[in-house]
């Protein structure tokens, strides 16, 4: 049988790239059975019915997010903003350390830099992450060349809070997409939901998602890790764990802690510890069955 990637997910259909065909198909019953649903990026074998098929194997992931909903991601290409609207540096760190506890890039983009060039926000992802920081603009086409170069011949998934600007980007890299853009309320300083579905699209030899935004209220519908985990997810902490006086140290008020000491001399961003201090919170008050196949 036929092996080929799902393209696109919408109403029930999966639609899979087999060669130069894209063949609609629906996902056989036992998926539903064994709580496991088919994803944009996944790689499945399908059985073809004339044009249409049934997608009977899903073959084994690199990785996957729950939100945004797409498999075997080398980069998540996660897009900020200080203006129209502003991003909460503790929603986009959210999403990082996702990425970093599923094995997926992570590259960084302060978007919208022709209108506030968004210092804060790169100073903090630019301080020992490790992570590509770009300042980047859909107007001027600033930072698109050095984004190109990044993930050619990769899949990638963008993302961001609503109106970040993420289609509008998309479409400076690649005009031949057309993708729709929606303009921010001034009233609610947040952005519409221009898309609405996960699809990937192929620009030359990349494959790039384009993902529905997210708000505050999506952090229920992220994948959740466990507070032991969460200190492995911050690249600019590793330097200095184990280094700790104790070894259970969680890196928030303990004395002789080595990741507070960094945070004081300046190699560790103030408001990516906040982000931590935050979602330890939220990690140490989940439940086991919460964390379940996580």
């Amino acid at each position: 049988m036929p092996e080929g990637i799902i393209m696109k997910a919408l109403s029930g259909f999966y639609y899979v790239r087999c060669g130069a065909a894209l063949i609609s198909c629906r996902a056989r019953g036992k998926f539903r059975k064994d709580g496991v649903s088919p994803m944009v990026g996944d790689k499945v074998v399908i059985e073809r019915e004339g044009d249409s098929g049934f997608v009977t194997e899903i073959l084994p992931r690199k990785n996957f997010f729950i939100r945004p909903m797409v498999a075997n991601v080398d980069y998540l290409v996660i897009l900020t903003a200080n203006v129209n609207p502003v991003t909460d540096p503790f929603l986009a760190d959210r999403v990082a350390v996702i990425a970093e506890h599923v094995g997926c890039g992570v590259i960084i983009c302060v978007n919208k830099c022709d209108l506030d060039r968004g210092d804060a926000l790169f100073a903090a992802f630019s301080t020992n992450t490790g992570y590509p920081v770009l300042r980047t603009s859909a107007v001027t086409g600033e930072g698109t060349a050095e984004l190109s170069t990044l993930i050619r011949g990769k899949t990638v998934a963008f993302t961001g809070n609503s109106g970040v600007g993420k289609s509008s980007l998309l479409n400076c890299l690649e005009p031949a997409l057309g993708l729709p853009v929606g303009e921010v309320s001034q009233h609610l300083g947040r952005g519409r939901h221009t898309t609405r579905h996960i699809e990937l699209f192929q620009v030359g030899d990349t494959l790039i998602a384009d993902t529905p935004g997210f708000s505050s209220f999506d952090l229920s519908q992220m994948q959740r890790i466990r507070k032991e985990q969460l200190q492995d997810c911050f690249p600019e902490f590793r330097p200095y764990l184990g280094r700790c006086r104790f070894d259970d140290c969680t890196h928030l008020r303990e004395p002789g802690c080595a990741v507070l000491a960094a945070l004081a001399d300046g190699a560790i961003a103030p408001t990516r510890h906040e982000s931590y201090r935050k979602l330890y919170a939220l990690c140490a008050s989940q439940q086991d069955w919460e964390l379940k196949d996580q």
